[in-house]
């Protein structure tokens, strides 16, 4: 159907996002537990540390630590190498700032 004239036009508006990227969703999910919480925080300024300094520094066990960092890597929260028989954590800044720009663009569009 073609439109004359007079009728009015609707205001374009962006296509909304079908919703958040799956990434982004694993980085809400990492980000929900205080156990995860207090892990994230031990990665400021840059530190690196095994899953025992964390157990350690959390007090938690080795088993529980290396889940939760787990779901901090899948949600690109932490990234890890290893060297040797260690697996070595630290923040994982890309994965973040990538994740906050796709909620940014959600919450931004939806808000």
């Amino acid at each position: 159907m073609s439109q004359t004239a007079d009728e009015p036009t609707e205001p374009h508006r962006p296509a909304a996002p079908a919703g958040l990227a799956p990434q982004t969703q694993e980085f809400l999910k990492a980000l929900g537990s205080p156990t995860r919480q207090r892990i994230m925080m031990l990665f400021a300024r840059g530190a690196e540390m095994s899953v025992g300094e964390v157990a350690e520094r959390v007090g938690i066990s080795q088993a529980t630590a290396s889940q939760q960092l787990t779901l901090l890597r899948r949600g690109g929260v932490v990234t890890s190498r290893r060297d040797g028989k260690t697996v070595y954590y630290r923040a994982d800044r890309d994965g973040t700032v990538a994740a906050l720009s796709d909620l940014q663009s959600y919450l931004a569009t939806c808000c």
